[in-house]
C-alpha cells in the first residue's frame, strides 16, 4: 500500500520560519569545523535574534490577539494560535542554546585554557581579588530597592540585568518585607576578565552575575540574604505613529523612543533555580502567563559573551584575516579631479566610471570606493548636486562627514533620511540634524511609505551639459555591516539609469508624481507587478515548451502573490531556485504543487544580504536585476525601493556566478528547506566540499589590484 502524501498548509508561518532561520545559526555553534571562538560568537548571534524575534516579530502578534479578525499572513493563522506554537519552539530552542553553552562550548573552551570560573571554585586569591572589585567598581553604582507599599516594583528596562532577593530580618526602620529588586546598570560589563594578580591563567572570566550574588548581603546590612536569582524582561519595542496625525514626524518618534525600552512584557528570563513563588511573583508583575516563562540555567543575556572573543586574544582561534580588495582609485591632479574631456594628466573617478560601469561585491571588494566617490563628489568643482538615500549609516559615518563637506562647499546636498529605521532610529535623527546644520536639505520619505532604497545621484557639469553618475546597492550605506554583509553596488555613468534615479528622488522630495522609469523597476508601483510579469512569463515559455528558468536570492520571501505565481510557474515546468537566508513562507516539493521549486540557505561566515533576480527569458537575453527589496510585502507593496538591472556583460556574467550560481553548488554552508519546513544540511557525499564564501575569499585575495 503507498503510503498517502502529507497534507502540508499551503504557506509556512512567517515567524516559525524564523525561528528555523534561527536554529541554523546555532548549528553553527555546534559545529566543530568552525574556529572555536567564532562558535561562541555564533551563539551570541543567536540570542539576539531570539530577543528580537521577542521584541518585534511575538509583539506584533500580542498587539494582534484580542481582534478576532486578525490573522498572520500568508498561512491565515489565529494570533493566539501562532504565539502558542511559537512560545513552544523557542522553548526547544532557548534550552538548546544553554545546553550547547554549558555542555559544549565551555568544555570545549576549558580545553584551550579559557575557562568561567564559577563561584564554588574561586581560590582564596581570587575572592579576594573579587571582593574589592565589588567594593570599588560594583556597590557605588547599585541601588537596591526594598519592596514595601512606598517602594512599589520599580519599573524594569527592556533587557536589563536584574536581581530579585529574599530577606529575611528588618532593615533599620524596622521594614520587613522580605523582598528586593537589584538593578544593574547597562554600563557594567557582564564578563570580568580576571587580572594576572587574581589568577594564574591568562583567560579567567568571572560573569558579573557570580560577582553580583557572592556579595550581595553587602547591600543589605543587618538582614540576611536567603537567596539571590537574575531575571530579564524582554518587551514590546514597536513603535507607532500615526503619521497622518503628527505635523514632525521626527518630533514625534523622538517622543516614542523614550518610551520604548518599557512596552508591554513579551518575556522573563529568570534563572533555573530561583524558587517557584518568586517566579510567580515575578510574572504577575509583568502580567505574563507561563508560556512567556523561560528559566535558563547561565547568564539570562548570552549575547553578552560575545565580549570574549576580543578579550581572550587567541587569534588561532577565529576564522583567518580577510582584507577587502581595494579598487586602485585614480588619483587627483594639483588641482584637484579633472574636467571630464581632458585627455592629459591621471584618469578621474568620474571618467573611470563613464568608461565602463564598476562593480562592487561587499565584503569581497572594499567600501571604500563608494566613500570615494562622495569624497570626490564633495569637492570636484564641477558637481552641481547630490542626492542620496540613508537608511543605515552607523554612528560614525565617512558617508555623513562627505555630505557634510559637499553641503558646506556649496553643493546642492539632498538627504533622504528614513527616520524609522528599526534601532536605528536614534542615530538617523542625530546624522540628519547635523546635515541640516552644514546647510543639506533633508527629508524624511514618504508618510506611510519607509524609504528602503538605496541610491545615490551626482549630478556634474561637463562641458555643455550635465551629467548623472549613480550608485545603486542591495546593502546599506554603513562602513560595518559592509565588512560582514555580503551586497552588491553599482557606480554607473548609464543615462537612463541615471534619468530614473533622478525621477525618484523627485518623487520623494517633491510630493509629486513620476513619470516611467526606463530601466528601473520601484516599489510600491512596478516592482510587484514587474516581478509576477517575468515570474508568469517563465510559466509560459515552460508550457510553450521553451527553456524556462528562475533563480532568486533574497533574505526572505513572504509575499503571497509572489508565492502562489511561483507555485504556478513550477506546475508548468519552470525550474526555480530560491536562495533565501531566512524566512520563507514557500513550501518547496510539494507533490502537484511546487515540486519543481527548490530553496536554500546559506548560513556562513559573512550574512547573506544581496537580492538578485534572475529569468532566462527565452528567445531574447535573459535578465538580471539586483535590489534593494526582498519579495516581502513590506517590501513591494508599502515601502520605497529599486531593483536595478544589470547591462554591462562583465558585471552580469560576475552577478550571475559569484551572486547564484556558486551558491547552488554549496555544500558546507547551505541548507535546504523540506516541505514540512524544516531544514536539512545539504550532504556532501562523495562530493569535495565546497563553501560558497571561502572560494570567493580565496578568488578576491588572489585577484591583483
Amino acid at each position: 500500500m503507498v503510503p498517502e502524501e502529507p497534507n502540508y498548509p499551503r504557506y509556512i508561518n512567517r515567524e516559525r520560519s524564523l525561528l528555523e532561520f534561527n536554529r541554523r545559526v546555532l548549528a553553527q555553534a555546534q559545529n566543530p569545523d568552525i574556529p572555536l571562538l567564532e562558535r561562541l560568537k555564533y551563539l551570541c548571534i543567536s540570542s539576539s535574534n531570539m530577543d528580537e524575534f521577542f521584541e518585534v516579530r511575538l509583539a506584533s502578534l500580542y498587539e494582534l490577539k484580542n481582534d478576532p479578525a486578525a490573522r498572520t499572513k500568508p498561512d491565515d493563522m489565529v494570533p493566539q494560535e501562532a504565539i502558542n506554537m511559537l512560545n513552544a519552539v523557542a522553548h526547544e530552542l532557548v534550552e538548546e542554546q544553554y545546553h550547547t553553552l554549558n555542555n559544549v562550548l565551555i568544555p570545549e573552551l576549558q580545553k584551550e585554557n579559557i575557562r568561567f570560573v564559577r563561584r564554588n571554585h574561586w581560590n582564596e586569591q581570587q575572592r579576594e581579588w573579587i571582593r574589592n572589585f565589588f567594593v570599588e567598581s560594583l556597590h557605588p553604582v547599585l541601588s537596591p530597592m526594598g519592596l514595601d507599599p512606598s517602594h512599589p516594583f520599580p519599573k524594569i528596562l527592556n533587557k536589563s540585568l536584574n536581581f530579585i532577593v529574599s530577606l529575611e530580618g528588618k532593615d533599620a526602620f524596622g521594614r520587613s518585607n522580605g523582598l528586593a529588586i537589584v538593578q544593574v546598570p547597562r554600563s557594567l560589563p557582564r564578563i570580568i576578565k580576571l587580572p594576572p594578580e587574581a589568577t594564574s591563567g591568562e583567560n579567567d572570566f568571572i560573569f558579573l552575575s557570580s560577582i553580583l550574588h557572592a556579595n550581595v548581603a553587602t547591600l543589605f546590612p543587618g538582614m540576611t540574604v536567603t537567596g539571590c536569582y537574575q531575571f530579564r524582561v524582554t518587551r514590546n519595542t514597536n513603535l507607532f505613529i500615526d503619521e497622518e496625525e503628527v505635523d514632525d514626524i521626527m518630533r514625534a518618534l523622538q517622543g516614542e523612543l523614550s518610551g520604548r525600552q518599557y512596552g508591554g512584557a513579551i518575556r522573563l528570563e529568570v534563572a533555573d533555580n530561583c524558587p517557584r513563588h518568586m517566579v510567580d511573583y515575578l510574572l504577575d508583575q509583568f502580567k505574563l502567563n507561563e508560556d512567556a516563562l523561560y528559566q535558563v540555567n547561565g547568564p539570562v543575556n548570552l549575547h553578552r559573551l560575545n565580549a570574549v572573543p576580543d578579550m581572550a586574544n587567541r587569534p588561532d582561534l577565529l576564522f583567518a584575516p580577510f582584507t577587502a580588495k581595494l579598487y586602485k582609485q585614480p588619483k587627483a591632479s594639483k588641482n584637484g579631479f579633472r574636467l571630464f574631456n581632458r585627455k592629459k594628466g591621471p584618469e578621474s573617478l568620474f571618467e573611470r566610471i563613464q568608461r565602463k560601469d564598476i562593480l562592487l561585491h561587499h565584503p569581497y571588494d572594499s567600501f571604500a570606493p563608494v566613500i570615494d566617490f562622495l569624497q570626490a563628489a564633495a569637492t570636484d568643482p564641477d558637481v552641481l548636486a547630490i542626492r542620496m538615500t540613508l537608511y543605515r549609516t552607523g554612528s560614525k559615518s565617512a558617508i555623513i562627514d562627505a555630505l557634510e563637506k559637499a553641503a558646506r562647499n556649496g553643493k546642492e546636498v539632498t538627504a533622504v533620511v528614513e527616520l524609522r529605521a528599526r534601532f536605528d532610529e536614534d542615530t538617523n535623527i542625530i546624522q540628519a540634524t547635523r546635515l541640516q546644520d552644514a546647510g543639506a536639505h533633508v527629508v524624511y520619505g514618504v508618510v506611510g511609505y519607509k524609504t528602503h532604497a538605496k541610491m545615490i545621484l551626482v549630478v556634474r557639469r561637463e562641458g555643455e551639459k550635465l551629467r548623472h553618475y549613480t550608485h545603486l546597492g542591495t546593502g546599506n550605506y554603513h562602513t560595518i555591516t559592509s565588512r560582514f554583509y555580503t551586497d552588491f553596488g553599482l557606480l554607473t555613468a548609464n543615462p537612463a539609469v541615471g534619468r530614473d534615479t533622478s525621477k525618484i528622488f523627485q518623487q520623494l522630495t517633491s510630493l509629486g508624481t513620476t513619470d516611467g522609469l526606463e530601466v528601473l523597476l520601484q516599489s510600491p508601483f512596478t516592482l510587484y507587478s514587474g516581478m509576477l510579469k517575468r515570474i508568469r512569463r517563465e510559466a509560459q515559455n515552460a508550457q510553450e515548451g521553451k527553456p524556462a528558468r528562475i533563480i532568486a536570492k533574497m533574505n526572505g520571501l513572504q509575499e503571497q502573490g509572489i508565492i502562489d505565481a511561483l507555485y504556478e510557474a513550477s506546475q508548468a515546468g519552470v525550474q526555480i531556485d530560491l536562495i533565501i537566508r531566512g524566512m520563507c513562507s514557500l513550501r518547496p516539493g510539494v507533490p502537484g504543487l511546487s515540486e519543481n521549486i527548490r530553496v536554500t540557505s546559506i548560513v556562513g561566515r559573512f550574512l547573506e544580504h544581496h537580492r538578485i533576480y534572475y529569468f532566462e527569458n527565452s528567445g531574447a537575453a535573459p535578465e538580471l536585476y539586483c535590489s534593494s527589496a526582498d519579495w516581502m510585502s513590506r517590501n513591494l507593496l508599502s515601502r520605497v525601493e529599486t531593483c536595478f538591472p544589470i547591462l554591462d556583460a562583465d558585471n552580469f556574467q560576475q552577478v550571475y556566478t559569484e551572486g547564484l550560481a556558486i551558491y547552488l553548488e554549496d555544500n558546507v554552508n547551505a541548507w535546504e528547506l523540506q516541505a514540512d519546513g524544516s531544514y536539512i544540511q545539504r550532504l556532501q557525499g562523495e562530493q569535495t566540499p565546497f563553501c560558497a564564501q571561502q572560494s570567493l575569499i580565496e578568488k578576491y585575495s588572489s585577484t591583483s589590484i
